[in-house]
């Protein structure tokens, strides 16, 4: 596989918004790998322990530090550039800060996406666009269905309106100025794509229940979780950033044809609660314990949601390699080898990334 991405992606030249990110610092050492020419695009990393430091993200890729809403900023960023690809991952990606700074949340998330967009309107030579939103702009009517790309789109909390709107940005865009009726003159294929909840090594953000999880247990603190019958598409990390390879593969070989959106997201049977999710990791981690809290009052989450990938899976060839067990332990033991040797860390990410994609 990685021969095979090299072919559409080294020399190519790779714009990537949101690169000091979780996902972010995953997708830009995946791009290294295949020997893309990479320009970041992105605020500073939120912590001094981050992944985008402990891969030397420095030396991968022209990094730009910048605010995606800067519109003339971002503009010059990706004219000088040049770029073949454009993968948009820049975001404010919590759901329990979107009700905190919820303005912020719709700015960055539709406004930002609609710079991005509307920059490329001056870039005159062929690229393909993947902006990546999430699983939660749909509306989410808590049923077993999994949710299809041709489904109502919609929003509860702040977070997951704002890129249900960005949503709608990219639509009028494409329609306006990029529609793929018209490919032969303005030479831009645009697609979205749809993820569920991701794991990997490296995430340290707030709220989110594997650095939850990784704090507490290596704190020898027993495991706190608020919604533990809660049930998401949980996969590792690695699973979307290939599907979005693989389209922008899709995407340099026929515009036409994959210009439209994709969930990526696990087999429905590896959807699970809250509460199996953390004895999975408690079981990887080697000890631990965790008790359910329930505060009288929290903003609210989502209690199900499941993804339908079979339109990636017929027309893209993307299918999850890892289960839910695997993804898990792939991420117990990431956090185990960075809590004993920090330093060896780098070598670590880079050999599960080759281990996945051979896979």
């Amino acid at each position: 596989m990685i021969t095979r991405l090299q072919t559409t992606y080294k020399g190519k030249r790779v714009f990537l918004t949101g690169h000091t990110g979780f996902k972010g610092s995953w997708m830009l050492k995946v791009l290294s790998l295949l020997g893309a020419e990479i320009k970041g695009y992105s605020l500073s990393p939120e912590f001094d322990y981050n992944l985008y430091n402990l891969i030397n993200g420095d030396t991968l890729n022209d990094s730009v530090i910048a605010d995606i809403r800067d519109k003339e900023n971002l503009k010059k960023a990706i004219i000088d550039f040049q770029p073949d690809f454009i993968f948009h991952l820049a975001a404010q990606p919590l759901v329990r800060l979107s009700y905190q700074i919820p303005a912020e949340t719709f700015e960055v998330n539709a406004v930002g996406t609609a710079n991005v967009l509307d920059s490329i309107r001056y870039l005159n030579k062929p690229c393909q666009v993947i902006i990546i939103t999430t699983d939660k702009v749909y509306h989410n009517q808590e049923w077993e269905h999994p949710y299809k790309e041709t489904d109502r789109l919609g929003g509860y909390d702040p977070y997951s309106a704002s890129k249900a709107c960005a949503e709608l940005v990219i639509d009028s865009y494409r329609n306006s100025f990029f529609n793929p009726a018209n490919y032969g003159e303005h030479a831009k294929a645009i697609a979205v794509t749809r993820a569920g909840n991701v794991i990997g090594g490296g995430d340290w953000a707030k709220d989110r229940l594997i650095p939850d999880i990784v704090r507490a247990l290596s704190q020898q603190q027993d495991v706190t979780i608020r919604n533990p019958n809660a049930i998401r598409p949980w996969q590792h990390v690695l699973e979307p950033v290939l599907g979005y390879l693989i389209l922008g593969e899709k995407l340099f070989k026929s515009p036409l044809l994959y210009s439209s959106a994709y969930n990526f997201g696990p087999h429905l049977d590896d959807a699970m609660p809250v509460s199996a999710m953390v004895d999975l990791a408690i079981k990887a981690w080697g000890s631990g314990n965790f008790k359910n809290t329930f505060p009288g009052h929290q903003p609210h989450e989502a209690g199900l949601l499941k993804l339908d990938i079979n339109k990636a899976s017929l027309e893209l060839g993307w299918n999850p390699k890892y289960n839910a067990q695997t993804a898990i332990n792939k991420t117990i033991a990431w956090y185990k080898n960075y809590i004993t040797d920090p330093e060896e860390v780098i070598n670590f990410t880079e050999n599960q990334v080759k281990d996945f994609i051979e896979q």
